[in-house]
């Protein structure tokens, strides 16, 4: 668990058992500075935020994922290795791995951010994950660096499907509804709750020979939300893919 730091700020929380998980010995002000989200910057005075050391993490993110690729599958086109990158650095992936390393609980995040969840939100997770290593870059050395992100890539190598899917589950559904000789998914929504405060139910449909074959829903906060959730749920299930979490 992470330890709230004596210091005058009851806000932040002391990084270093972070710092231990990934395996890198930061200069603590590059470490707390990858951990400022912009709201809790503007908040406290315009002071520096993580933008910068996450423009840094991404090109060194880039060329570690490349590389990874590029040894780990000889033989495969650079078409074929192209959309594995875009899979292997996008923010579906970042965000699932800022939570597997809790990068979360010692953000720090402006008011606003923190009654709406900011800590659990994919893009600033998945920024703050690029903040820290460009963190560790600096800190370090590039092969310090991607020795890091190595390590926090390596589960989702063969994971390609699975986070193209999360990245766009409706066209990704609609490619299993086609090779099951199914029409394109068809969607209906509906809406529950005050105005302020609607949850939206989504259940898209697979449809064969005019007959719906199946079915599944999910909830969101908005009408796409809802859908996507639907479509995302339904390639797990009819895929027979995990979630991530799932044992």
């Amino acid at each position: 668990m992470a330890t709230r730091r004596k210091q005058h700020d009851p806000e932040i929380v002391d990084p270093a058992p972070l710092a231990s998980r990934l395996g890198v010995e930061f200069v603590p002000e590059l470490l707390d500075l990858a951990l400022t989200h912009s709201s809790w910057a503007y908040e406290h005075g315009k002071v520096a935020d993580n933008e910068r050391l996450e423009f840094l993490g991404d090109s060194v993110l880039g060329l570690a994922a490349a590389q990874l690729l590029y040894r780990e599958h000889p033989d495969l086109s650079e078409g074929e290795l192209s959309p594995r990158k875009h899979g292997l650095v996008s923010t579906v992936t970042l965000a699932e791995i800022g939570r597997t390393i809790e990068v979360g609980g010692y953000l720090r995040l402006g008011r606003s951010e923190q009654i709406t969840g900011g800590n659990d939100k994919d893009s600033i997770l998945a920024d703050a994950v690029e903040a820290l290593i460009g963190a560790a870059y600096l800190s370090t050395d590039y092969l310090t660096a991607e020795a890091m992100v190595l390590r926090l890539l390596e589960p989702y190598v063969d994971q390609v499907d699975r986070l193209g899917a999360a990245m766009d589950p409706k066209t990704a559904l609609q490619e299993v509804a086609s090779a099951r000789g199914a029409q394109a998914p068809e969607y209906t929504v509906t809406g529950s709750g005050p105005a302020h405060a609607q949850v939206f139910t989504a259940t898209v449909y697979l449809i064969r020979d005019g007959v719906r074959v199946y079915k599944c829903s999910a909830t969101g906060t908005s009408k796409k939300q809802a859908e996507l959730a639907a479509a995302l749920d339904a390639w797990h299930e009819l895929t027979g893919t995990a979630k991530p979490g799932d044992h």
